[in-house]
């Protein structure tokens, strides 16, 4: 398929702003059992995941977002050994992960098997196989239902998950309740790390909700955010755990680029010491929200292709 020059995929931020992206080719649109599944390849970001009309993941920058993700928690943490991911079907989650030396199990869940078997497909730059490897498991069910059932503990658990969308499928996971069940799924020691939304200006209440909502369970929570140019704009991710040694908003750029070099194999593009000091020191506009009593609301999911 030639370049279409009147297709675009608008990515529909709020009712005010509009993210949109030439696209190049639709390569996969299908409707699984619980969302609607699209891969594209756009002029200025290469092959995307667009879930339920939000672009989720772009070859071009995803690195950006994977290494923020994963990185700070398992610089934070030391010595991860089990690691637990929810969502994450490109794979690109566990590929950051197994770059640690120390990791020994990971176990993957995802409610979605024909989306992790479409990124094995269509993404191949993003898992770059990570998802066989040997240390890996990856369970196709809800992963509060697996937490909930498992006796298992985990050094670090990682939620990469879609948006507290309207009727989405993420929604519950940003709830107490299940930050609850995280916090007795933890070794001693262990960190949570997720994704928390948009950092925009005005787009900020599912950011500032996801950090009260940690604050409600875990004692040491640290927000943070980076600038993902496929996403329109700054992002935004929150640390949680019982350990006040545990804080990464505390280590310094010799530290953290110590303990990168101690124990990551293999070459980040993104994350060091002195991006760190960056993501975690919130501009003056956003600092005396992070502690206001917030509710995380759902959004409705409105992007299209056109």
């Amino acid at each position: 398929m030639r370049e279409d020059p009147g297709l675009w995929f608008h990515d529909v931020i709020n009712p005010h702003f509009v993210h949109t992206h030439r696209v190049a080719e639709i390569l996969y649109s299908s409707r699984t059992p619980f969302q609607l599944l699209q891969i594209i390849n756009t002029a200025g970001f290469g092959h995307c995941l667009i879930l339920d009309g939000k672009l989720q993941s772009s070859e071009k920058d995803e690195f950006i977002y994977h290494e923020a993700l994963v990185h700070p928690a398992l610089t934070a943490h030391g010595r991860p050994a089990r690691v637990f991911v929810a969502g994450g079907a490109e794979g690109a989650t566990v590929r950051e992960i197994l770059k640690n030396s120390a990791v020994e199990r990971v176990v993957m869940v995802d409610i979605d098997e024909q989306a992790v078997d479409v990124c094995r497909r269509f993404l191949p730059s993003l898992h770059q196989n990570s998802l066989e490897d040997e240390r890996v498991e990856i369970c196709y069910q809800d992963a509060r239902e697996y937490l909930g059932a498992t006796s298992e503990r985990f050094d670090l658990v990682i939620l990469d998950l879609t948006d507290p969308m309207e009727e989405g499928l993420a929604h519950l996971l940003y709830a107490k309740e299940f930050y609850r069940t995280v916090a007795d799924r933890l070794r001693p020691g262990g960190v949570l790390c997720t994704q928390a939304g948009s950092c925009n200006w005005g787009e900020m209440d599912t950011y500032l909700a996801v950090g009260d909502t940690l604050r409600s369970v875990f004692p040491v929570v640290s927000q943070y955010q980076v600038h993902v140019p496929s996403f329109g704009g700054q992002w935004g991710f929150a640390l949680a755990s019982h350990e006040s040694t545990l804080n990464p908003a505390l280590l310094s750029v010799e530290e953290i680029d110590r303990r990168l070099s101690m124990g990551v194999r293999g070459s980040l593009r993104f994350y060091d010491g002195t991006t760190h000091q960056g993501m975690f020191h919130l501009p003056r506009y956003l600092r005396p929200h992070v502690r206001g009593k917030r509710k995380v609301t759902a959004r409705t999911s409105s992007g299209d292709l056109s």
